[in-house]
């Protein structure tokens, strides 16, 4: 199994970054690695997402909703078993931390190959870059979904 752990500090408040973070319909926007995301119900995504030239599918489900505080969730298909869990802290009124931890079991070669040199991190530290970059120039979320999940 291997895991990231990665972090960013973004200027705008906890309830912004959340509240995009949430839409996951505009994650090809700042992650390098997806193609399409599409909500399927309030606790499932279907992923399209290429990685080291590699296509693949799956379908998650968001398992720990809780706004403002973290977002967590589980593949439940497709050829990558991994699950993660985001967490938004409060810096100050105008900004906040963002932390991403992914667990993953890379499949085949080329992603266990990766994990070892550590390019999954460096994808995902890059790709936190681009989040930060998105939400302070929209300055705003363009939605938002504050639904809880009761398991």
């Amino acid at each position: 199994m291997s895991q990231v752990i990665e972090t960013v500090d973004v200027d705008v408040p906890v309830r912004t970054a959340y509240n995009q973070w949430t839409q996951f319909e505009s994650f090809p926007h700042f992650l390098s690695f997806v193609e399409s995301i599409r909500q399927t119900d309030d606790t499932h995504t279907h992923w399209d997402v290429k990685i080291a030239g590699v296509e693949r599918e799956f379908d998650a489900e968001i398992t720990e909703p809780r706004p403002d505080e973290r977002v967590a969730w589980n593949s439940v298909s497709g050829d990558v078993n991994h699950a993660g869990v985001v967490t938004f802290h409060k810096l100050s009124d105008d900004s906040s931390r963002v932390t991403v931890q992914i667990d993953w079991e890379p499949a085949g070669v080329v992603e266990k190959a990766g994990a070892i040199l550590g390019i999954d991190n460096a994808s995902i530290k890059s790709d936190l870059k681009n989040f930060k970059k998105f939400i302070e120039e929209q300055g705003a979320e363009t939605s938002a979904w504050r639904g809880e999940v009761s398991n």
